[in-house]
């Protein structure tokens, strides 16, 4: 009997590691998928301050019409944020609280400032005192633009509880503990006890760690005392890491109760046979937590795949201009929104007037009624979903760049409509500009250009056309729908 027991406790004791090992990926996978929601979000408030950063009343300096504009950006974050613009001296132009700018002080975080005008691209801060509320804060800053010159910083601090919700919504188990940390190690959002450990620095065991490489998993103890199976990974966008870890107890408790249950299996049914036994054993040992992590694997398939595109174009266009960049990152954030709706959804499909509102959102935050969408609702498959928000990117990025949402007359029409006379319904969708720029047709086709007219054509099976008319452009783009369950 006792080999029997024995040879038993050896099986549960060889499935607990390989339990263990498959949680520590599992928790690596998803810190993973969170620095992905993480740099998505992020991406999100830099594309909305470079959209601001064009306006034509910031340009001029006209810092009355641009705190409309200011104000209508802040009301999707709620209270708590705010909107500064200053000089390459750190003098405050500009304060979304107040019109009295001459009694405040200088900006308080000078080196970011510096870096900004330096580098002429976003950057993104540590945690630190702010001057104005007197409390920590991080903040978003991407420069303005003058004749290919930074004449100011665009500096927007956000409401922490932004994070703070992402923590919580992406918190995959109450058990888990996960944080963001800034470049310095220092917590500003957390799950559990955020209040006790706001703004102090990672574990002893972690902040040794985290500085040795941008990804890994380790054995750590929280702030709280608990001893974690734990992984952490770092933004190459922000810099922020995001870790995460599970009680080291969790793990081991199912081998104490699997050893006693095998034992007892053992002795009671000790003539039934040693298979039954080590089958009973393998069976408890690992059946629960391979199906839990079978589904997360499932869940996070697609956000891996986002995460792994993202560090890539972070790599191939690390020498590129800032236009590049700028265009690639904005393709790229299209994408991901894309993929966010599609989530949401759990990859049934989406609603069209979803997937345009979402790609136009930055683009509506001056003036949401110069865009006026109208169309019969249409379900869409995945496939569709995606590479229609990236022509209807590509199309509004035009538009702000050239065409009517490049001043502040510009309206744009975008009408959509289901074709049924065919062997399978297509989709027709117009955008029509009035009020922009006198409209002369280009000499050469950009890379957006053809990117929309090949997507709509090898991607989609239809066909894209841009007329440029003289009261503005229409674009027209038709394809087939996909059966949507």
């Amino acid at each position: 009997m006792l080999p029997l027991i024995v040879f038993a406790v050896g099986i549960a004791v060889y499935n607990y590691k390989q339990d263990r090992s498959d949680a520590t990926r599992r928790v690596l996978e998803n810190v993973r998928s969170m620095r992905l929601v993480l740099d998505s979000e992020v991406q999100r408030m830099t594309g909305g301050l470079q959209v601001l950063a064009l306006t034509n009343s910031l340009r001029n300096d006209d810092f009355v019409s641009f705190r409309r504009i200011a104000l209508g950006f802040l009301d999707q974050y709620g209270k708590g944020g705010l909107v500064l613009i200053s000089d390459s001296k750190g003098r405050i132009l500009f304060s979304s609280t107040t019109e009295d700018t001459a009694s405040l002080p200088p900006r308080s975080n000078m080196a970011i400032v510096e870096k900004l005008f330096a580098t002429k691209a976003p950057q993104y801060s540590d945690l630190f005192n702010g001057a104005y509320n007197h409390r920590q804060v991080l903040t978003v800053e991407v420069p303005v633009f003058r004749d290919g010159e930074v004449i100011y910083d665009l500096c927007f601090s956000p409401p922490l509880g932004i994070f703070q919700n992402l923590v919580e919504k992406q918190r995959p188990d109450p058990e888990w503990t996960v944080s963001l940390l800034d470049t310095t190690g220092t917590v500003f959002a957390r799950v559990p006890n955020p209040g006790e450990t706001f703004g102090k620095r990672a574990s002893p065991s972690l902040f040794t760690e985290m500085f040795r490489s941008n990804e890994a998993a380790l054995s750590s103890v929280s702030l709280d005392g608990i001893s974690l199976a734990s992984a952490y990974t770092r933004s190459h966008l922000t810099g922020w890491t995001v870790a995460a870890g599970v009680p080291e107890s969790s793990l081991i408790a199912p081998l104490w109760r699997n050893i006693a249950i095998t034992s007892l299996i053992g002795g009671v049914l000790l003539l039934i046979g040693l298979t039954f036994a080590v089958r009973m054993a393998t069976t408890i040992a690992r059946g629960e937590m391979l199906h839990n992590l079978l589904i997360e694997e499932l869940n996070h398939r697609v956000k891996n795949t986002l995460a792994l595109m993202q560090a890539i174009a972070v790599q191939t266009f690390r020498s590129a201009s800032r236009d590049e960049r700028t265009k690639f990152e904005g393709r790229l954030g299209a994408l991901a929104e894309a993929h966010n709706l599609l989530s949401q959804e759990k990859w049934a499909g989406s609603e069209l007037r979803d997937v345009i509102a979402r790609v136009l959102q930055p683009f509506l935050l001056a003036n949401p009624d110069r865009i006026r969408m109208a169309g019969p609702a249409v379900p869409l498959s995945p496939r569709l979903a995606v590479v229609l928000s990236m022509i209807v990117h590509e199309i509004a990025t035009n538009a702000a760049k050239y065409g009517a949402l490049s001043n502040e007359t510009g309206r744009v029409t975008l009408d959509w409509e289901v074709i049924a006379d065919a062997p399978k319904p297509r989709l027709r969708l117009i955008w029509t500009e009035i009020g922009g720029p006198p409209v002369t047709e280009p000499v050469r086709r950009g890379f957006g250009s053809r990117l929309i007219e090949r997507s709509a054509r090898d991607q989609l099976g239809g066909e894209a056309t841009v007329d440029f008319l003289p009261r503005g452009v229409v674009c027209t783009v038709t394809c087939a729908l996909d059966e949507t369950r």
